[in-house]
């Protein structure tokens, strides 16, 4: 079992005093900040939006100085602190323990895998362990970059932070000395998409010939997200449904060569989020089928549009979606069907889905980070 957590909720008279607390959030200096940055993001914003200003004022974002103008970080409510060292050589120097830490902190939180020295205990978010579960996904560069990350915080971080129980489970079980005490599961919130932009979501539409009643499949286009069987699937699922239905992928490149086109398939790109909320309440369906995940932001933004949604076992999913093998193109095929003409399953789905997402909230993510920072920055030593 992993760490249990604290119940969150307000302050209360006696509680145990918030240390001061550094949030890495270097990931958002990425031009393609992907779920990561999501999560940074998201849980900037809603501890900015915490009513206690003793929280608030003790809790600083921390990462690169950004490339020109105005500093983004600086909209999420909470004080911000730059690195003096340079974005694009930041990783490297962290890695080799340089380029320290001068301010006095009593914990360092990092959100990603880079994490500046201190001699601050440190609480790490791990999000997943891809690089291991499915290691032709990433080039051998990435592998190594992510392993040796990994081994370097195992025995010193305080911490870690997962977003499921999966996730819980392979990074107790990797063989780095990691106990379950040490690692706290926090699911991610789903209401962060804003409201939806009509007009530009029917111009992108437009755009790409395609109307209402689409198949949608989002995430970066990159070789874990297993779109090249997803592609192929919805090529033979077109034979059973009644009339045409395009599949419209929406992501940005990643690495690794893009899915081969296909008859009904458009590519739409990245989108931006009050543009994607509208695709999500326009499509029948969601179709999301990585190999391995580990939590799966476009299941519950689905869902949270209602939205029926087919999934490999993705950690988001838990049974309100329709799961398919993902590596059975046949099942994943037979699943499209399913969702886009079977009205009765597609009834049950929306249900399930809206009953998964109803506790999915950042306010709360974010109150279970600040007990998790209360308890340990409370620990004597």
């Amino acid at each position: 079992m992993t760490a249990p957590l604290p119940e969150p909720g307000g302050p209360q008279r006696g509680a145990n005093p918030l240390g001061r607390i550094l949030l890495v959030v270097e990931q958002l200096r990425k031009k393609v900040p992907g779920g990561i940055g999501t999560v940074a993001a998201e849980l900037s914003r809603a501890l900015g939006a915490i009513e206690d200003p003793a929280v608030r004022l003790r809790v600083f974002l921390f990462a690169t100085a950004p490339p020109v103008g105005p500093d983004p970080l600086s909209d999420f409510g909470l004080g911000v602190v730059v690195s003096a060292a340079p974005t694009a050589l930041v990783g490297r120097l962290w890695g080799l323990g340089l380029a320290k830490l001068k301010r006095e902190v009593d914990l360092v939180h990092a959100t990603s895998f880079d994490v500046p020295p201190s001699p601050a205990p440190l609480v790490l978010t791990v999000h997943d362990l891809a690089w291991r579960t499915v290691p032709e996904a990433y080039s051998p560069h990435g592998r190594r970059w992510h392993e040796a990350a990994l081994r370097r915080h195992a025995a010193r971080a305080a911490g870690f932070v997962v977003p499921s129980e999966e996730v819980a489970a392979e990074l107790v079980g990797a063989g780095l000395g990691i106990g379950a005490d040490r690692v706290s599961v926090i699911e991610w919130g789903a209401d962060h998409l804003p409201a939806e932009d009509v007009e530009g979501t029917y111009e992108l539409l437009e755009n790409l010939g395609v109307e209402d009643g689409y198949l949608l499949a989002v995430g970066t286009l990159e070789p874990r997200k297993n779109l090249e069987r997803l592609v192929a699937a919805y090529g033979r699922a077109r034979d059973g449904l009644r009339r045409p239905v395009p599949l419209v992928l929406v992501g940005p490149d990643g690495w690794g060569r893009r899915p081969p086109p296909g008859e009904g398939v458009r590519f739409a790109g990245s989108v931006s989020a009050p543009v994607l909320a509208g695709l999500y309440k326009r499509a029948r369906a969601l179709a999301y089928v990585p190999i391995t995940e580990g939590f799966g932001f476009p299941v519950v933004e689905a869902m949270a549009a209602g939205t029926p949604v087919l999934a490999s076992r993705v950690p988001s999913a838990k049974d309100a979606a329709a799961i398919v093998d993902p590596t059975d193109v046949d099942a994943i095929a037979a699943g499209i069907v399913s969702v886009l003409t079977d009205e009765r399953r597609r009834s049950e789905l929306v249900h399930a889905g809206s009953e998964r997402v109803k506790g999915l909230t950042w306010a709360a993510t974010a109150a279970h980070h600040v007990e998790l920072w209360r308890s340990l920055t409370a620990r004597p030593g």
